[in-house]
């Protein structure tokens, strides 16, 4: 079927992002019962199985299911001789690999506590195996697996209160950008959809480095840019989501995607020459609705139409979406217009049109309140026509000011 033969080839390029690491063959095979001991049916368990012990130079199977059980893993590893990697654990790598700041570095951190506490009762389980191995005491009538336990859940704890203050300094920021009435503009996509180029080009902030591979933006980065009302705007850079995204790692990275939720406009970016570009739409929505954002504010989303470059017989199937080539910074200047009028919605403000005396503090004032879009000066009268950006709040001091 065509929806499985796409995830084999997200799988493989999962792989492929890792350095050193390649795909030596694929297998899609079904499972009618995921959750028995050997995950495949006796038959496909045995091909599958016949397969790996002719091919040389293997170094490990990836199993693409999102989470196997201790139990499975020991016995696909008995069988196969070799480390057998799951989706969470695979995903896992690749965020190790991508993470800068001490935030995803503790998010990472988090997220692979499961995974310790699989390879412990694993380990433990062998030991068993082997004659009782785990039962020594440790300390004070504790067993070297409660030992482990405990230290684990103590680690957790320290993870936990860490991100709690990352949280709070989050908070923070969020709060003064809304006292200082910087609109947040969120860019969410799937997985190498073109955000950071896309942020690049809105911005032209050159620290901001691209890179055509999976999760190449793991930590939540904000830049600013001009909008076409001379307004600055920030625009914040994701995580990229995935299709089947282990709920775990979801949930880890909370913390992060909450500048998402509290974002005055959410722009969606799609790769659209992806020949599976509906799915992995219906991907981002979901797990933007996992992460507790609502269906009215899901309705309100920006889309945006990316790599129109890569599409040479292209042709705009609909008008109130935006279509881009952030590459080439094709279409840009018409979804700045979008996204201003979304902010302006957004954050209650309105373009007004004032007329001013020459003389007196009313154009350094809305220079210093509003955005001042444009002047008229009308010298017979001694007064200036001015366009301005303006909060409804400023707007009633101004009133009530002059």
């Amino acid at each position: 079927p065509r929806a499985a033969e796409v995830l084999v080839s997200e799988a493989m390029a999962l792989v492929g992002t890792l350095p050193g690491w390649a795909v030596r063959d694929c297998v899609l095979l079904r499972s009618r019962n995921p959750g028995s001991k050997f995950v495949f049916g006796k038959g496909n368990f045995k091909t599958l199985t016949g397969k790996l012990k002719t091919s040389p130079r293997l170094s490990a199977v990836f199993v693409n299911m999102e989470r196997l059980t201790v139990a499975q893993e020991i016995c696909l590893e008995e069988a196969w001789g070799l480390p057998v990697l799951d989706r969470y654990s695979l995903v896992l790598r690749i965020f190790q690999l991508h993470a800068r700041t001490r935030e995803a570095k503790l998010q990472i951190a988090l997220a692979s506590i499961p995974l310790m506490r699989s390879r412990m009762r694993k380990e433990h389980k062998h030991l068993d195996q082997q004659g009782g191995g785990s039962r020594y005491l440790k300390g004070p009538g504790e067993t070297a697996l409660e030992t482990q336990r405990r230290v684990l859940e103590q680690r957790e704890q320290r993870l936990r209160r860490a991100l709690g203050t990352v949280a709070r300094k989050r908070s923070l920021l969020r709060s003064q950008r809304s006292r200082a009435e910087l609109p947040v503009v969120a860019l969410v996509g799937y997985t190498n959809s073109g955000k950071t180029t896309l942020a690049r080009a809105l911005t032209h902030d050159l620290s901001l480095e691209p890179h055509d591979a999976v999760f190449a933006t793991l930590d939540v980065t904000a830049h600013a840019g001009l909008l076409p009302g001379r307004t600055t705007a920030l625009y914040v850079d994701t995580v990229g989501f995935l299709s089947r995204l282990p709920h775990g790692l979801v949930h880890a990275f909370s913390a992060t995607l909450e500048d998402v939720l509290h974002s005055d406009v959410i722009v969606h970016v799609r790769d659209i020459s992806n020949t599976d570009t509906e799915r992995q739409r219906d991907t981002v929505l979901h797990v933007l609705a996992q992460l507790g954002l609502s269906e009215a504010a899901r309705s309100r989303i920006l889309e945006v139409h990316n790599k129109i470059d890569l599409m040479p017989h292209f042709s705009p199937t609909c008008w109130v979406t935006s279509h881009v080539s952030a590459l080439h910074e094709w279409g840009l200047e018409e979804l700045k217009e979008r996204v201003q009028e979304a902010v302006l919605i957004a954050t209650n403000k309105a373009v007004m049109e004032l007329s001013i005396p020459l003389e007196g503090e009313h154009s350094s004032w809305l220079y210093r309140e509003a955005a001042v879009q444009d002047v008229r000066v009308i010298p017979e009268s001694s007064t200036a026509h001015v366009s301005v950006i303006i909060s409804q709040a400023a707007l009633g001091k101004f009133y009530k000011r002059f």
